[in-house]
């Protein structure tokens, strides 16, 4: 009896969400559905048992990548980024549900919680996704190692050139003159930070992480850069970092901040930033209404992360007494970044495997799928937010930023091979 109410309140919600394509859904009852137009694509998964699927009607945020993790919810045809396309396309359009709405409700409550990223657990946050095995990011990142969104300049090109045409695109818009005095907030493995000091010529850049792991991996790449002097690493919060610099820069750190620090983030870059100096913040951003943290991120992927709205944070910014500049949003080029990031993991699941086991692997192929589907449906982008402390400190028409990176490009030709 409870196992055909299951396969009826599951088909009710999913009737909706799948228009275009095809889902063909195998109840543990051996019975079948299919939903959709019936074109492509198509995908076909399978439920093994029927608390697997109570669990995705109770809590479809959190139990849907949960019960594919255990293998629970088998994907039989397609992959998993299939599946997820086919019932996120048209999500926007279908109501929820009261029970989803209760839980939405609940979790807005505890967003504050969740994010109350104070320093030991800011650290713990860090750790819990960025100390993994150190061989598992070499598995689908470039050589670089830059861990966020590539810029894509045609649309089709390979990762690498995305990569570092999106590093030429922070340098030209951060305007870095030789000399110069860099603060990189989370530095990651250090690709930025030796970009900036190899091509952009920066006098000293300082890298800051609290990833024990990224932190050595960017110590000894910088032993191997001709710039190796002025490259500083250290593992340190931000709020601990004594100024001043000329320019500040920070690329997919602002997510771990937490919306109750965004005022104490502005007023410390601002405090670090000399006066005529340049700040850019490029991070993971909500085009839509404030939001909670996606539940199952949050408990396996970034714990204490937050996608922040504009609202959200360009009030405290303002409080600051920085001056925005310029806002860029990169829509789809996270899409992209991650669609390579997905299949270049799956080429090579076998070597994850010797990492970590099956369950870790379902979990790595259902955030990246999870995270590409969201940037293609769910209103997320990048935000890239210029800033200073005057006004005056950036030209007054953006031809500057091809100009530079023009300059920059021209740069990269000119240097040999160093790694």
């Amino acid at each position: 009896m409870f196992g055909k109410l299951a396969e009826q309140l599951l088909a009710r919600n999913l009737a909706p969400l799948v228009v275009t394509g095809m889902l063909e859904v195998v109840f543990p009852s051996g019975k079948s559905q299919r939903f959709g137009a019936g074109t492509s694509p198509t995908a076909s998964i399978r439920f093994s048992d029927t608390r697997a699927i109570w669990a995705i009607l109770r809590d479809p945020d959190l139990n849907f990548g949960e019960m594919f993790m255990q293998g629970r919810l088998v994907v039989e045809q397609g992959s998993i980024y299939d599946v997820l396309e086919l019932l996120l396309r048209h999500a926007k359009n279908v109501p929820v549900s009261a029970t989803v709405r209760t839980l939405d409700a609940w979790r807005m409550r505890l967003k504050p919680l969740l994010q109350h990223n104070l320093r030991r657990k800011a650290r713990a946050n860090v750790a819990h996704h960025y100390d993994l095995d150190d061989q598992l990011y070499d598995l689908f990142l470039d050589g670089e190692r830059q861990y966020s969104c590539a810029y894509f300049e045609q649309g089709d090109e390979p990762l690498e050139v995305a990569q570092l045409a999106k590093m030429r695109h922070l340098a030209a818009k951060l305007l870095v003159e030789p000399g110069q005095q860099v603060l990189d907030i989370g530095c990651g493995w250090g690709g930025l930070s030796r970009y900036l000091a190899e091509v952009a010529d920066a006098g000293q850049v300082t890298g800051i992480t609290l990833s024990v792991e990224q932190l050595e991996v960017a110590r000894q790449r910088a032993t191997l850069s001709d710039k190796a002097a002025q490259l500083d690493y250290r593992l340190e919060d931000y709020r601990d970092t004594q100024g001043p610099f000329d320019r500040i820069v920070s690329v997919g750190m602002f997510e771990h901040v937490g919306t109750a620090f965004h005022d104490a983030f502005f007023q410390q870059c601002r405090s670090l930033l000399r006066e005529d100096g340049v700040m850019l913040l490029h991070f993971i951003g909500n085009s839509d209404v404030p939001d909670f943290n996606n539940p199952w991120i949050e408990r396996y992927i970034f714990p204490g992360g937050h996608i922040p709205s504009m609202s959200e944070f360009m009030p405290a910014l303002e409080r600051s007494g920085l001056v925005v500049t310029d806002v860029e949003v990169l829509r789809l080029h996270y899409a992209l970044t991650l669609r390579h990031w997905r299949e270049r993991f799956m080429a090579k699941r076998a070597q994850a495997m010797e990492l970590y086991d099956e369950r870790f692997c379902r979990m790595w192929e259902f955030y990246l799928s999870m995270s590409e589907t969201a940037f293609r449906y769910q209103d997320i982008a990048v935000f890239q937010v210029q800033m200073a402390r005057k006004q005056e400190a950036v030209p007054l028409t953006r031809d500057y930023i091809s100009a530079r990176k023009a300059a920059l490009a021209e740069r990269e030709r000119q240097r040999s091979p160093h790694r």
